[in-house]
């Protein structure tokens, strides 16, 4: 039987993370949420006030004998711009920040090494404001948060900003995409 890990990951809106992390083999579970909250379980509403300290996150059950933390965060890091502060696209403020939240050792040293070597690659040319930070909190967000891309692809926000991120995904890195996927 498979030992299971747990990532958590804020790249901008959990709609556009959850869809694509949701397609990787390996990937069991993605429940959208809100990771590093000043208040114990908060809302959505209370969230985009800017005043929980919580970050719009993903968190991410997976199998590390089919796909690997590191093959995780080439695939958060290429999602995302994590150039900039507080900002995905039309989407402003501190719940919308990049954030690594760490739960173990090997997590920290491994997110931090992937962002060095990202940085070292000369992929972005403004400097990656990506927070790695100790795991504190996750509480998942209202139901209807859950799926969203799957059961609104009509949606324009779907249509224009999450299908682009999900085609990309298929393209780039076909080989970890679920069979039923592609």
């Amino acid at each position: 039987m498979s030992q299971f890990d747990t990532a958590t990951l804020a790249g901008g809106c959990f709609w556009c993370t959850e869809a694509v992390f949701d397609r990787l083999k390996g990937v069991t579970k993605v429940v959208p949420g809100y990771a590093a909250s000043k208040v114990e379980n908060p809302s959505y509403e209370q969230v985009c006030s800017g005043r929980t300290g919580a970050a719009e996150a993903i968190q991410i059950t997976y199998d590390p004998s089919v796909i690997s933390f590191e093959t995780l965060l080439d695939i958060f890091w290429h999602l995302h711009d994590p150039t900039t502060l507080n900002r995905q696209g039309n989407d402003i403020g501190t719940q919308y920040r990049s954030a690594i939240f760490y739960q173990t050792d090997e997590q920290k040293h491994l997110a931090l090494a992937s962002k060095e070597a990202l940085e070292q690659s000369g992929t972005y040319k403004k400097p990656i404001v990506t927070e790695i930070v100790p795991f504190t909190n996750f509480y998942p967000a209202e139901a209807y948060h859950e799926d969203y891309y799957d059961r609104n692809p009509y949606q324009p926000y779907c249509q224009f900003v999450i299908d682009p991120k999900v085609r990309k995904l298929l393209k780039e890195y076909r080989k970890e995409v679920k069979a039923s996927m592609l």
